[in-house]
């Protein structure tokens, strides 16, 4: 029995219930497809999907490359304060993208996710 739901949910993925209620796409809908592709290579289809997976990989790599350059040269960490620009352009992407994916989806009758 639980393999039987473990294979549906790698055939269908895991359902976002604000899209099973409202029909409208959530700000992290696509965000595991885009998350599977990104780890494939296919970086395309990543941004089509959800672009905040992304964005995420790469400011995550910055942090982490500027995190172990300031240990190996004994220097201060980047305050916390100012990688708070990231955050609201992280925040701002997910809104774009769930307005332009419910404008496509409602208005054009375009399913941008299936």
């Amino acid at each position: 029995m639980l393999e039987q739901i473990w294979a549906l949910f790698e055939r269908a993925g895991i359902p976002c219930l604000f899209h099973l209620v409202t029909g409208a796409y959530c700000p992290g809908c696509g965000g595991t497809r885009a998350a599977k592709a990104l780890l494939a290579g296919q970086i395309a289809a990543s941004l089509r999907y959800n672009p905040v997976v992304c964005y995420g990989a790469l400011v995550l790599a910055g942090f982490a490359f500027f995190w172990l350059y300031a240990r190996f040269r004994h220097k201060k960490s980047p305050e916390l304060r100012r990688m708070e620009i990231f955050l609201y352009g992280g925040l701002l992407i997910a809104l774009v993208n769930c307005i332009y994916k419910n404008y496509m989806l409602f208005a054009r009758g375009v399913d941008l996710l299936s």
